[in-house]
């Protein structure tokens, strides 16, 4: 293998996949070799020298790389800790874990164009409006879809780091990919993450079963029929969810979806059963990346071969910080002020004083290193950047 990892490719030596995998191959034979499900070791993080993953993080993901019927696991950059670990896809065979998924099924992103011009875009106002709420559950939501709704706060985004954010567009780093996405406008775009809410708790709570569930089973059927509601669901519910804060902010605005990715979902693949907990499809085209209310959001294009990540990208930054250890660490840095600005001088509108600790830029790892470690690993291009205006939370 040293003679593979020189001359050339020795560049890639900041890549790497963690050594205590005992996997009998490096980072530059698998960018080398076509990528083979069934020879290898089946458990790798994909992650670069300055991109740091905590120890916990990786012990999970090892344990789910040693459930039955399991065949593959990869960590993206943004790997941390959960209930079980947030940032990796896991491929397997013959049977499925609704575990790994967890309880927000569908949970995404979605992007929209507003036809709110940027200079017409009033700061003050806005956040002065958004602070008459408490929270989403305040504007009333109406559901326009002749199917009963199976989420019980239709249109509410929930707590921990689930957003809706108003941004503009920063920086265009390919003009030909952002024009197609619809980003070249000087429109105000609104960024929602969130899922389905209690629904997908409903649904775990149902079918969760720690040896997972035979593929061809009675339960296999009904999970599945339900996790694809749930997807469908979720994605209404962000729509939702912005059409109702711009009728609220009284815009007379219509939201034009620009692209929309899911990172809690299981596929089925010609090789197996893939799960994605906290990552991204490669395969249905421009992802958003998001790191904190205080970096910037990146627009991405899947890279031309992806198969190293299981076709799968990262979601986010990823969590750093327990959100149990925030306030204590940093409740001196901030006053009731300036713990709702950010560097970009945009504002943060949320009334959960602990939220606002929990949710701090601080608490999430480097959104750029994360960036960088997908690059050189060849799975993104980055094709612009997006800046935030306001994030609202609650």
């Amino acid at each position: 293998s040293s003679d593979v990892c020189s001359s050339d490719l020795h560049g890639l030596l900041s890549c790497f996949f963690v050594p205590f995998f005992s996997m009998p191959f490096t980072a530059c034979q698998l960018m080398k070799e076509k990528y083979d499900l069934n020879n290898h070791e089946n458990c790798i993080l994909i992650s670069s020298g300055k991109n740091w993953v905590e120890q916990a993080a990786v012990d999970q993901l090892r344990g789910v790389s040693r459930l039955p019927g399991m065949i593959r696991t990869v960590g993206l950059p943004d790997l941390h800790p959960g209930n079980t670990p947030v940032g990796m896809a896991a491929l397997s065979r013959g049977r499925f874990y609704p575990h790994l998924i967890g309880n927000d099924i569908g949970c995404g992103m979605s992007l929209f164009s507003t036809q709110v011009r940027r200079k017409r875009f009033k700061m003050e106002k806005w956040v002065t409006r958004l602070n008459s709420i408490r929270e989403l559950g305040d504007i009333p939501c109406d559901n326009p879809y002749e199917e009963e709704c199976p989420i019980r706060d239709f249109g509410t985004i929930g707590s921990g780091n689930h957003f809706i954010e108003f941004q503009c567009l920063e920086q265009v780093y390919d003009e030909s990919a952002a024009k197609a996405m619809g980003l070249l406008g000087e429109n105000v775009l609104v960024l929602v993450h969130s899922g389905s809410r209690g629904y997908g708790q409903e649904i775990l709570s149902r079918y969760n079963r720690p040896e997972g569930i035979e593929e061809d089973s009675i339960q296999a059927a009904a999970y599945l029929a339900a996790h694809d509601d749930a997807l469908k669901w979720a994605g209404r519910n962000r729509l939702a969810a912005a059409g109702k804060l711009l009728d609220y902010l009284n815009t007379d605005s219509q939201l034009d979806i620009l692209m929309e990715s899911c990172h809690n979902y299981l596929e089925q693949t010609e090789d197996g059963w893939l799960h994605r907990k906290g990552s991204v499809s490669a395969k249905h085209g421009a992802v958003v990346i998001p790191g904190s209310r205080g970096s910037l959001t990146y627009v991405c294009v899947p890279g031309k071969d992806t198969g190293i990540s299981l076709d799968s990208l990262s979601h986010g930054a990823g969590r750093k910080w327990a959100r149990s250890v925030c306030k204590s660490r940093i409740d001196r840095k901030y006053d009731r002020n300036s713990i709702r600005s950010t560097k970009f001088k945009s504002q943060v509108v949320c009334h959960d004083t602990n939220l606002l600790f929990a949710e701090a830029p601080e608490a999430y790892k480097n959104v750029e290193q994360v960036i960088a470690s997908l690059q050189e690993f060849g799975l993104i291009e980055v094709a612009a950047t997006l800046r935030p205006l306001i994030t609202y939370k609650g």
